[in-house]
This record gives C-alpha cells, structure tokens and sequence, in this order.
C-alpha cells in the first residue's frame, strides 16, 4: 500500500457558508451520472516567479478570478489531470496511484512551459479535498469521486511567452458510469481529422488536445458511435488512441498488443496498470504499431479476438464495432466483451475497490 510524504506546504482552511444540504447531496448521489455535479470545496495554491508555490487552501468551490489578459485565455498554458477517490467496504477511503498522476501532471507542465509541483503536494492537495468533501463519495457498485486537479497561467500579459503566475486547482465530482448508452461494447468512428503529431503536445494531457477532438466526436456521435479513433499524422493508417482513451487488442495466441508511446499517444495510467496485471496473468504484451488495416483483417480472420479501451473515466471498455468514412465496418469478436476484457476489468476494479489485495503498491488509504 502506498503511503503519504509530509507535504512541504501547510494548507489554510476556509469556512464555507453555505455547503449543499443533506438532502439535495444525497438526491444527486443517487444518480451522479459523469461531471454534471460538484462538490463543496476546492483546492487553490498560487505560483508566483520568485517565490514559488505558496498560499494552499482549502475553501468554498466558487467561480475563479481571472483578469481578462490572463495567459491561459490567450495562450492556452492549461493542464490536468484525472484520478477517482473510492469507497472500500471497510468505510475507508483510497486513492488509485496519486503519485503517478503527480508525476504525469509534471511532465505536462514541463512541456507547456509550466513550473513543476512536487509531488507531495500535489498528493496532498487531493487527499485534503476528498477529506473535506468525503459525504460527497457515492456508495453504490461503480461509482466513485473524480477529482479533477488543472493549472491555468494567470498572469495578465498579451505576448508569446511562458506566464510568471500560475494557480493549481483541485476540484472533484460525484460521477457514476462514464458511457451512457448501457450497451454491452462500445462503437467507434475512424477519423479523418489528427490528434497529435510528432514533436506535438499529444503526450501532454493539456486542454488544447481535447478541444481539437470535438468536431471529430461530435461526428463521430452524430453517425451512432460513442467514441472516436484517431490515427497517426504521418501516414494515417497506425492506430493511435482514441478521444480519452488507450487501446489493446487480444489475439487468439494469448497476446496482448498496444500501440507504444512514441510522444503522440498520451501514457495512460489505466494502460500502465493493465499491462502489469496482464503480465502477471501470463499474456505476453506487444507495445508495436497496429494499422487500421491489419486491424479490420485480424477481425475477420478471427485471429483477433477481443478489442478494449481504458482510461480513469471509463475504466476499462469492450469496443466491438469500428466504421470508417470511406463506408466499410467490422466487428470484433461477438461485438460484446470477451473474457480477456472481463478478467483485466474485474482485477483492476478489485484492487482499486479494496476487494482484491494490492501487491503492486498502487493503493493509498487517506481516510
């Protein structure tokens, strides 16, 4: 079980007048659904040049001070971040490998032109918003707190350069099931439009990424899928990742493949985590290229058996269909989940739950 390091800032208090009452909270945990509600409180620390990170508190979730010049309006210095606190049987709390969203929350900031947090900090800046917002955890099968840590570049300035202010937020959200079509796989829609490039941000999780996504999903739900696929900038034939996701495919020779992280695909901790249990489940794991023809031929030949995407959100996902622009689809597998899908699924949510022992460290208990 992981533990957790005195953090090098002390965090200040504030009163809330006017937290959400008992009723109205427990009426919204009753059917979450995905980033619609908001708990009470968030997490604020500043950054100024010269004196680093200072002032950390804890305080009232309320709308941010921005000045109309502030950097992130203008040149996008923004990153986050995506973690879930659960509820154990034991009527503790635990956190899911918070250290691995630190230190992936600093390679962002390193590649945006950001300062670094240390890592206990921001481990800690979690752990006191789920603290203070631990009412706000739903109980039922599935459900869990997302918290959403980001940094925005405040300083007012118009000029190409990194921001000399900077705030670090944590915010958190009640959230139920990721996908809300309740079938039993997911169908997907091969872009035409590219995430990332080489040299790019596509290994950074900034909002820039995200915001070029939407036309592409938005058409992608708009012929019946729930997700979109993008593919490499260069040859657009290697598949990639999806909108918020990582990708594996099973064969019927007891591997399991994933596109490697060349800088263009962001380094999920779902997939990292996925890969550790799979070893250990006696599959052999290939990080190689995977095109979107090789693909389509593995499903029809039926030497591909099952398809899945992973990500904190959503978990782990079958995809069982896959239709592309120039008219053509395929089907994998049955086109529902398979039990290479069900077994990675059940293990991992086991361990993150508490209901499976943790041997890989990855559990931090805060409450």
């Amino acid at each position: 079980m992981a533990t957790i390091a005195e953090p090098v800032l002390s965090f200040t208090r504030l009163p809330h007048p006017a937290p959400v009452a008992d009723e109205v909270r427990e009426g919204i945990l009753a059917a979450p659904g995905f980033g619609t509600q908001f708990t009470d409180h968030m997490v604020v620390i500043e950054w100024t040049e010269g004196k680093g990170w200072h002032d950390a508190t804890i305080g009232p979730r309320g709308p941010i001070p921005l000045d109309p010049a502030a950097s992130v309006l203008h040149y996008a210095q923004e990153i986050f971040e995506g973690l879930k606190a659960y509820k154990h049987a034991d009527g503790s709390i635990a956190l899911f490998r918070p250290q691995a969203n630190a230190q992936r929350f600093n390679a962002s900031a390193t590649r945006l032109a950001m300062p670094e947090l240390p890592e206990d900090v921001f481990v800690e800046a979690v752990r006191q918003l789920v603290l203070a917002d631990q009412s706000w955890i739903p109980g039922q099968e599935g459900a869990s707190l997302y918290l959403r840590p980001f940094m925005i570049a405040t300083e007012p300035f118009l000029g190409v350069r990194s921001a000399k202010q900077y705030k670090f937020i944590v915010i958190a959200s009640p959230a139920g099931n990721y996908f809300k079509s309740g079938a039993p796989a997911v169908s997907i829609w091969v872009s035409e439009y590219t995430r990332a490039a080489p040299g790019g941000t596509g290994a950074a999780k900034c909002g820039g990424n995200y915001a070029a996504s939407l036309v592409p999903t938005a058409e992608a739900f708009a012929r019946g899928h729930d997700q979109v696929l993008f593919l490499d900038a260069a040859e657009h034939k290697w598949v990639e990742e999806l909108g918020g996701m990582n990708l594996f495919f099973a064969f019927e020779d007891g591997s399991l493949l994933t596109p490697p992280l060349s800088g263009t695909i962001l380094p999920g901790i779902t997939r990292a985590s996925l890969i550790e249990l799979a070893r250990e489940e006696g599959l052999t794991i290939r990080e190689e290229r995977y095109s979107i023809d090789q693909w389509r031929e593995d499903a029809a030949s039926g030497k591909l058996l099952e398809t899945f995407a992973c990500g904190t959100a959503a978990v782990v996902t079958p995809v069982g269909r896959v239709a592309s622009p120039d008219g053509t689809s395929f089907t994998i597998g049955s086109g529902g989940p398979g039990q290479t899908t069900a077994k990675l699924k059940d293990r991992l949510v086991a361990i993150q739950r508490g209901q499976m022992a943790d041997t890989h460290g990855w559990v931090m208990k805060i409450a």
